[in-house]
């Protein structure tokens, strides 16, 4: 019962200093002048993806467990899919979640499948080459992409200017060295919260009987990802759903990259071979829902007949599925 109590504790400080950290990282990026090009899709998904790099860091370090490390990413990915069917039920019925996405949302939605085939690739090879010590040719491909990925994305939004994000108001925000002390200390709550939450979610294995991936894969990931869940309700809210379809996708970006960082601190071996074989589980269904929602930005549904458009109705129907398949078959 105190695992579990200090599991709840940790996720709720995540959720409300995610959400503070989220705002802040918001306007840093409109006050440093990096440009509208890094809010939400580089910029904003880094600062929400910031639980999953801490609890990935810790759970590969300190627990040296690689089934919570891989299962909160792929969990994490499957569940930001995820968060835009309930984005979608808040959105009005004549303009459904994926009728007004800008095209960098697909590019980017592209790029998440490259990378999450290349995490199911070095989940099923038997071996690989070694470049840095615990390091594998894999892993340190994450890496790469992701930069390389970025770059794309950011070439792409200079060169599509009519498809930039919406800029955030101005009005009676915070200044530059205010907003870099409150998001300085909302990072740091989540990286203390973050990194005990592995340890809560190692015991909670040990005394349920429940598979590590699954752990991982669902509390672990739901956890780490509240401040994207609060993010984007708020934004779908607003009506800034292509901000907010920006910011999930490219988490899922940055999650991947996460992973390499993960191999990094993992020591035991390598980290991807140490993984149970049911997360590849995750990645087949991770595949599915971009496939889906790659489906939606290209022919959305113009109205909802009930609260939810078919395609977003889809991605939850298999984010449920894989959650399931994962706790019968682990």
């Amino acid at each position: 019962m105190l695992n579990l109590f200090g599991f709840l504790i940790c996720g709720m400080i995540i959720f409300f200093a995610g959400k503070k950290l989220s705002t802040y990282g918001d306007r840093l990026g409109v006050l440093t002048g990096l440009g509208q090009a890094w809010i939400g899709l580089i910029l904003m998904s880094a600062v929400t993806s910031l639980p999953e790099l801490m609890v990935g860091i810790s759970s590969s370090s300190f627990i040296q467990s690689a089934d919570l490390a891989v299962g909160d990413i792929l969990g994490s990915c499957a569940l930001n899919l995820a968060i835009l069917s309930v984005m979608d039920v808040f959105t009005p019925k004549d303009k459904p979640l994926f009728n007004n996405i800008s095209q960098n949302n697909v590019l980017a939605a592209a790029l998440g499948i490259i990378l999450i085939c290349m995490v199911g690739l070095g989940l099923f090879l038997n071996a690989d080459i070694i470049i840095l010590p615990s390091v594998g040719l894999t892993s340190l491909g994450f890496g790469i992409i992701y930069f390389v990925a970025i770059r794309t994305l950011y070439s792409y939004q200079k060169t599509h200017p009519n498809q930039i994000l919406e800029q955030i108001e101005e009005l009676n925000k915070p200044s530059l060295k205010e907003t870099i002390l409150y998001y300085s200390l909302f990072a740091f709550i989540i990286i203390v919260a973050a990194l005990v939450l592995p340890y809560f979610a190692e015991e909670l294995t040990n005394q349920t009987g429940l598979g590590k991936s699954f752990v991982g894969t669902l509390f672990l990931a739901f956890s780490t990802s509240l401040p994207e869940l609060a993010v984007s309700i708020a934004a779908a809210r607003m009506g800034k759903t292509d901000l907010a379809v920006g910011n999930l996708l490219g988490s899922n970006i940055f999650n991947v990259f996460i992973l390499f960082l993960d191999d990094v601190f993992y020591t035991k071996g390598h980290l991807l071979k140490d993984a149970s074989d049911i997360n590849m589980l995750s990645v087949f269904f991770v595949l599915l829902m971009s496939a889906t929602v790659i489906i939606g930005f290209i022919f959305p549904q113009k109205v909802k007949r009930i609260f939810m458009s078919w395609d977003t109705m889809i991605i939850l129907g298999l984010y449920i599925t894989n959650i399931i398949l994962l706790y019968e078959l682990g």
